[in-house]
């Protein structure tokens, strides 16, 4: 299964947090998964870092790349996926990574509900 983790289950996963679902953590720890994390993430970590949200140290790329997960670099074909998206969600950055899960055809792993509304692909 090839996944792509939302900037929460990514921070999960990197905090072994207890709040993470155990179905997560079930197909995050399979080796035969491939686990994406997208650069907008980082984008979304950094600007919570840089306004006071979040309090989380390290570097990105080395945390991702130590978990065993690939980047993914969202592109101008994923901007035009998310052009198309319709406004169920007003978070830009959740809408941006939709729109990686699309276009990749990626299960987005997310606790989001509203993510439902777009039809991506999530784990059950």
């Amino acid at each position: 299964m090839r996944l792509l983790l939302d900037t929460r289950v990514y921070l999960w996963v990197r905090l072994d947090h207890p709040h993470m679902p155990e179905r997560f953590r079930a197909v995050v720890a399979e080796p035969s998964n491939i686990k994406y994390v997208s650069s907008v993430s980082s984008a979304e970590i950094a600007v919570e870092r840089a306004v006071g949200k979040l309090d989380v140290h390290g570097e990105m790329d080395g945390d991702i790349t130590r978990l065993g997960f690939d980047e993914l670099d969202f592109t101008h074909r994923h901007a035009r996926v998310l052009e198309g998206l319709p406004l169920h969600h007003r978070d830009p950055f959740d809408r941006m990574l939709i729109a990686q899960a699309m276009a990749e055809d990626l299960v987005f792993l997310t606790v989001d509900a509203q993510c439902a509304a777009y039809g991506v692909r999530r784990l059950p």
